[in-house]
């Protein structure tokens, strides 16, 4: 069930919101979603945001 929006800017928000809330890191986030790490990545890159496994967070 993968309802993550396809826009860039909002998948941003998406996924930090969830990272922040719900999920310890971005593995877990993905496992729930099913949806490869890479294409995640992928998306955000192109908008200059990398995940920071620090913070759990796309900056």
């Amino acid at each position: 069930m993968n309802q993550l929006p396809k826009d860039p800017m909002l998948l941003l928000s998406v996924v930090n919101t969830q990272l922040r809330d719900h999920f310890p890191n971005f593995t877990e986030f993905c496992k729930f979603y099913s949806v490869e790490e890479d294409s995640i990545t992928a998306k955000l890159r192109d908008i200059d945001y990398e995940y920071d496994d620090v913070t759990n967070q796309f900056i």
